[in-house]
C-alpha cells in the first residue's frame, strides 16, 4: 500500500472532524447571536452538524461515484452509534434513560429504520423516497420544537447556560462565526473527497468491496464526532447529551442525509442486495433491542453495554469473514444463530418479565 493513500485517507478523516467542529460551533453561536432559542439550536444545527461528515461523504459519492461507500457509511454509522458508542458509554457509566427517549425518540428511530428498509426493497431510493424521508425530517423538527415548549424552566436555563456567549454580540464576533461556517463547509468538502479517494484505494489494496469499507472503516471515521461527544459526555456524567446525540444522529442520518442525497442524485441512490438482506435488518434489530433494555428501570447497565459492544464486534467480524469467504464463516454463523442470539433474547425476555412483575406488585401495594 502506498504511503500517500494512507496519508490521504487519514487526512480526510481529520478534515471532516475539524470541519464539522467549526461548522457546528460557528452556526450555533451565530444563531444564538441572532436570538434563536438554544434548544432549537440543539435540535437543528447541532444535530445536523454532527451528521455533516456522513452528509459530505454521501454528496461527494453521488457526484464522483462510489455509492456503495456512501450507503455503507450511513448504515454503518447508525450501527456504530447504537451498538458500539452506546455500549462503550454504558460501560463507562451506567446510563439513566429519560422517558421521552423510550416513548418518543426510539420509536421514531425504529419507524424510520423500517421505512428505509421498505423503500430499499426495490434496490433503489428514488426522488419520491427522498422527498418522503426529508418530509419526515421536517415533521420531526416541528414536533420536537413544539414538544420542547413543555420542557421545564430548569432545562431551558441549562440549555441557555450551555450556549450563552456574550462575546458573540459584537460585529467582529459575528463575522468570525460566519468565517468558521465557511471554513467548516470547505473542510468538509475537501475532507470528504480525500476520504472517498483513500477509501476506494484502500478497498482495492485490501481486496475488499467498497461497501465493506464504507460499513466499517469509513463509518467509524465519520462517526468520530458522535463517538467523542458521547464518550466525553458519559465520563462527565451528562447522560442526556450522550443518549440524545446517539439517537438523534441516527434519525438525522436516515431522514436528512439519505433523504437529501436521494433527491439530489440524478438516478437516485442504489441500495446493494447485501444491505437489504443483512445490514438493514441488523440496524432495525439494534434499534428494537433498545426498547426492552431502556424500559427495564430506564437504565442501561454495564453488562447491557458490554452486550452491545460484543454484538458490534461480532457484526464486524462477520462482515470481514463474509467478504473474504473465510473457512470459519459457516461455524461463526452457526454459533451466532444457534447459541448467542437465542440466549440474548431469552435473557432480555426474562429480565423484562421480572421488571413488569415487580412493577405490577408495587402498584398493588
Amino acid at each position: 500500500m502506498e504511503p500517500s493513500t494512507i496519508i490521504i485517507f487519514i487526512s480526510g478523516f481529520g478534515l471532516l472532524i475539524l470541519g464539522a467542529e467549526l461548522l457546528v460551533r460557528g452556526a450555533s453561536r451565530l444563531a444564538r447571536t441572532l436570538g434563536v432559542s438554544p434548544l432549537i439550536i440543539g435540535l437543528t444545527i447541532v444535530a445536523l452538524g454532527s451528521s455533516s461528515p456522513e452528509f459530505a461523504v454521501a454528496i461527494q459519492s453521488s457526484i464522483f461515484g462510489g455509492e456503495d461507500i456512501a450507503v455503507g457509511n450511513i448504515i454503518g454509522s447508525n450501527i456504530v452509534n447504537v451498538l458500539l458508542i452506546l455500549g462503550i458509554s454504558a460501560i463507562i457509566i451506567p446510563m439513566v434513560v429519560r422517558q421521552q427517549l423510550v416513548r418518543l425518540d426510539v420509536p421514531i428511530l425504529i419507524a424510520v429504520s423500517i421505512l428505509l428498509f421498505l423503500f430499499s426493497l426495490d434496490g433503489r431510493l428514488g426522488r419520491l423516497d427522498g422527498l418522503i424521508l426529508f418530509s419526515g425530517l421536517v415533521l420531526y423538527i416541528i414536533f420536537a420544537i413544539r414538544y420542547s415548549r413543555k420542557e421545564t424552566k430548569y432545562i431551558k436555563e441549562e440549555y441557555a447556560q450551555e450556549f450563552d456567549d456574550q462575546e458573540c454580540r459584537n460585529l467582529s464576533q459575528v463575522i468570525l462565526q460566519i468565517l468558521f461556517i465557511i471554513i467548516g463547509i470547505a473542510l468538509l468538502a475537501i475532507g470528504s473527497q480525500w476520504l472517498l479517494t483513500g477509501a476506494r484505494s484502500l478497498a482495492n489494496v485490501l481486496g475488499l468491496s467498497e461497501l465493506i469499507v464504507g460499513l466499517t472503516v469509513v463509518a467509524l471515521g465519520t462517526g468520530m464526532p458522535e463517538i467523542v461527544t458521547s464518550i466525553t459526555a458519559s465520563i462527565r456524567g451528562e447522560q442526556d447529551i450522550a443518549m440524545g446525540n446517539i439517537v438523534g444522529s441516527n434519525i438525522y442520518n436516515i431522514l436528512a442525509v439519505l433523504g437529501i442525497v436521494s433527491i439530489l442524485a440524478p438516478d437516485g441512490v442504489s441500495i446493494p442486495t447485501s444491505i437489504i438482506a443483512f445490514d438493514l435488518p441488523v440496524l432495525i434489530a439494534a434499534a428494537v433491542a433498545c426498547l426492552p433494555i431502556f424500559f427495564m428501570g430506564y437504565k442501561i447497565a454495564r453488562w447491557e453495554g458490554a452486550l452491545f459492544v460484543g454484538y458490534y464486534i461480532a457484526y464486524t467480524l462477520y462482515l470481514f469473514l463474509d467478504a473474504t469467504q473465510h473457512d470459519a464463516l459457516s461455524t461463526f454463523s452457526l454459533v451466532m444463530m444457534v447459541f448467542v442470539i437465542p440466549i440474548t433474547i431469552i435473557t432480555i425476555s426474562v429480565l423484562l418479565l421480572r421488571y413488569y412483575r415487580a412493577k405490577t406488585r408495587n402498584s398493588k401495594t
